[in-house]
C-alpha cells in the first residue's frame, strides 16, 4: 500500500500523525488483507506491532468522540448508526461501481472490488439484511416501550402529586434506577448488533471488497460530520 494513497483515509480532526506511525499502520493493513488467510496476523500480533510502533500512553488510548452536529444527531439510532445502513451502503457501492466499470467487466477485466460481487455473495447479504432489520425493529420496540414508561406509574403520578418540582422521592429514584439499567441493556444490545452485522458482512466480502467498503464507510462518516458542521456554522449553531 502506498503511503500517499492512505492520506485521504486519515481523520482530518487528528492534530498530528507521525510518518513512522503511518508506515506501521500501513504495514499492518497490508498484512491483514493477505489473500492467504494463513499469512494474516493474529489479533495478538496486530496489537503487539501497533503497541511497539505507536507510542501512545494508556490515558490517551481511550476513544474520545468529537462533538456531533445537528445533521449527525438526526441520523442516530440508539446512540449510533443503524446496522442496516452498512448493507445499504454495500448495495450502493456495488451498483455505482458496476456502472462505472461496465466496459471493463464486459472485457473480462477484474479489479476484485464491489463492482464484481458474486450472486452468491448478494444472496448472503440479502439474508443478513433481513435478519438485521428484524433485530433493529425488536430493539426499537423495546426502546419505545421504555420511553413510554416515563408517562406511567409511578413516575408520572408522583410528579403530579409533588408540592414542588423535583422533590426527592424514593419511589421515583427506584423507578429511574430501573429505567437506567434497562436503557443500558438496550444500548449494549444495539452495540452488539452493530458489531455482529459488520463482522458478518465483512466475512461475506473478499479482502479487497472489505477494504473498499471500510474506506467508503469511513469517508461517508467524515463527510457527514464535516457537512453537518458547515451547515451548523452557516445557520449560527455552534
Amino acid at each position: 500500500m502506498i503511503k500517499g494513497s492512505i492520506n485521504n483515509m486519515i481523520d482530518p480532526t487528528l492534530e498530528s500523525l507521525k510518518d513512522d506511525e503511518l508506515e506501521v499502520i500501513c504495514d499492518v493493513i497490508n498484512e491483514c488483507i493477505q489473500i492467504d488467510e494463513r499469512q494474516r496476523p493474529t489479533m495478538k500480533g496486530i496489537t503487539s506491532k501497533l503497541r511497539q510502533g505507536i507510542n501512545i500512553p494508556p490515558e490517551q488510548a481511550t476513544p474520545r468522540l468529537s462533538p456531533t452536529c445537528a445533521l449527525e444527531n438526526s441520523l442516530l439510532w440508539i446512540t449510533g448508526c443503524r446496522p442496516s445502513l452498512y448493507i445499504r451502503l454495500t448495495y450502493a457501492l456495488c451498483g455505482s461501481q458496476v456502472e462505472y466499470q461496465l466496459s471493463e467487466i464486459i472485457q473480462g477485466l477484474a479489479r476484485g472490488n464491489l463492482g464484481q460481487i458474486l450472486a452468491t455473495q448478494l444472496k448472503m447479504i440479502h439474508n443478513l439484511h433481513i435478519k438485521t432489520i428484524e433485530e433493529e425493529e425488536k430493539l426499537s420496540s423495546q426502546l419505545a416501550g421504555l420511553q413510554e414508561n416515563i408517562a406511567d406509574q409511578p413516575i408520572a403520578m408522583v410528579a403530579k402529586r409533588m408540592s414542588w418540582v423535583g422533590e426527592s422521592s424514593g419511589d421515583v429514584d427506584h423507578a429511574l434506577d430501573e429505567h437506567k439499567s434497562s436503557m443500558a441493556n438496550i444500548l449494549q444490545e444495539a452495540d452488539k448488533l452493530r458489531l455482529s452485522t459488520l463482522k458478518e458482512l465483512l466475512a461475506i466480502l473478499t479482502p479487497l471488497q472489505a477494504v473498499d467498503f471500510l474506506v467508503a464507510s469511513k469517508k461517508l462518516h467524515l463527510c457527514m460530520h464535516k457537512w453537518g458542521k458547515t451547515r451548523d456554522n452557516r445557520h449560527g449553531r455552534r
